[in-house]
């Protein structure tokens, strides 16, 4: 089977990362040290530091144990030039955020291993699911994809146009087609196909509208059925463009259907990385991925010191 593979040259997504978030409006790629032109790191100098991090979409929890952990060494007199400073404001991110350096890990014993992918309208859940599907090809695995959001106009061709590109099977129904009848049938297909993954798209919905939350339980239920395991991953596709309304979307995503992984997308640009530390913060759910584009290549698993590290990287041009 040939596919456009997503694996890269090593580091290649690391370097990728590194641009795409340099490339923002952050505080942390506009150079950190111009906040310490002649100055000591005192109290003030802290404020200034939680300030920027809380306009960089790090919130405010996040961002008061960050500063708690540098306030604490700024008082044992461990942080004596910028140096040091960004090595303990490194060094406090990576707290947060290696908990939830979690890969997906496919077990074999169940076949297929179901992923059902959910999200908001925009995040790009079917952009995820194509590059997903890409990048288990390219790891030998068999994939299949159903089409679950039968309501958006055009969602099963974008689907489709995946599904060609992966030269994968997927199944379909009609639009208006009860979506849990539509994933239910794509799992009994990739069972009589004996094939390793099946990745559910579902229609995109607002965490608040209950009715449609209570169709995706709908869709869990239905599933069980057939294996009491599935689905064995619920992975919520985040837009990292939309700050703290990412929180709240993890937040009842979360409580109704028990995510099991996030997949940041959109983290270029405009984008705010800090995001990615206030939902590990308050939500501690595994970060399986994370994307900075829309090329196969800009996406790629979350590792929290290669993220860290291109979050504090200056921009060109940047001061240093």
């Amino acid at each position: 089977m040939t596919t456009d593979s997503a694996q890269t040259a090593p580091g290649g997504f690391f370097k990728r990362l590194s641009s795409r978030l340099s490339a923002g409006s952050s505080w942390l790629t506009q150079g950190i040290k111009e906040l310490l032109p002649g100055r000591k790191i005192d109290a003030q100098v802290l404020e200034d530091l939680e300030t920027r991090m809380i306009t960089a979409d790090v919130g405010v929890e996040a961002s008061a144990r960050i500063l708690d952990a540098l306030t604490k060494r700024v008082a044992r007199k461990e942080l004596a030039d910028v140096d040091a400073l960004l090595e303990a404001l490194r060094a406090a991110m990576l707290d947060i955020l290696r908990p939830v350096e979690r890969p997906l890990v496919i077990d074999p014993r169940a076949k297929p291993y179901v992923i059902l992918v959910v999200g908001i309208n925009g995040a790009g859940k079917t952009t995820t699911i194509g590059k997903l599907a890409n990048r288990l090809l390219a790891e030998g695995r068999s994939v299949m994809l159903a089409s679950g959001d039968t309501f958006r106009a055009a969602a099963r061709e974008q689907l489709a146009v995946w599904a060609e590109r992966n030269q994968v099977p997927m199944i379909a129904q009609q639009a208006g087609a009860e979506p849990a009848a539509v994933i239910y049938d794509g799992l009994q297909a990739a069972r009589a196909r004996k094939v390793d993954v099946l990745i559910a798209d579902t229609a995109g919905r607002l965490h608040t509208q209950t009715h449609l939350m209570d169709e995706l339980k709908k869709v869990k239920r239905v599933l069980a059925r057939i294996d009491p395991s599935a689905p064995h991953e619920v992975l919520l596709v985040l837009d990292g463009t939309i700050g703290q309304n990412a929180v709240a979307q993890a937040e009842q995503f979360h409580k109704n259907l028990g995510v099991t992984g996030l997949a940041i997308t959109k983290l270029d640009g405009t984008a705010k990385g800090g995001v990615v530390l206030a939902i590990a913060q308050k939500l501690a759910l595994p970060i399986r991925f994370i994307g900075v584009g829309e090329s196969l290549e800009d996406f790629g698993e979350f590792k929290a010191a290669d993220f860290v590290t291109a979050l504090l990287r200056p921009a060109a041009g940047a001061p240093s």
